[in-house]
């Protein structure tokens, strides 16, 4: 068991004959006293500065596990969120090059189409062109045989 300032302060030496003085025992008894006294104090407000010290420190190393559990749930969360990023990029990709291919053959078939209606035009155009070509000649034949020079000629009857 540790010694108490009381313990030293209620010390009695016993008496003998050519002894210490008894002043100067006493007097130094109380300056242990005082110093024990001041030393355990100290010892006590250490001993709190080092709980407080010791809740803190326990207090940042849970601050320092939750932040570095906190990092590597982000670091996941951003590389899974990378992951999905391509993936829907190549998602969005594909579908741009299914539509572009489809744009492309609508296109082309359009084109196509278009074609073949310029062709049927222009067959439709040049029978057309014959036909009236066919008819016009026939017409000026027609005005250029002598029966319509003999009508011009004959006098209209008055009655």
């Amino acid at each position: 068991m540790a010694l108490t300032p009381l313990d030293i302060h209620n010390k009695e030496f016993s008496r003998s004959f050519r002894g210490y003085d008894e002043d100067q025992v006493n007097e130094f008894l109380d300056q242990v006293i005082k110093d024990y006294e001041a030393l355990i104090r100290e010892n006590k407000e250490l001993q709190n500065q080092l709980v407080t010290i010791q809740e803190r420190l326990d207090h940042f190393a849970n601050i320092e596990e939750t932040l570095s559990k906190t990092i590597i749930v982000a670091q996941e969360a951003a590389d899974e969120l990378k992951a999905n990023s391509k993936k829907e990029a190549q998602l969005i990709l594909k579908e741009a090059e299914k539509n572009a291919d489809r744009i492309i053959n609508e296109s082309l078939s359009k084109s196509r189409k278009v074609a073949v209606e310029i062709e049927e035009l222009k067959k439709q155009a040049s029978i057309y062109r014959t036909r009236f070509r066919t008819l016009i000649e026939a017409q000026l034949e027609l005005l250029s045989k002598e029966d319509w020079n003999s009508l011009e000629r004959t006098e209209i009857e008055q009655p």
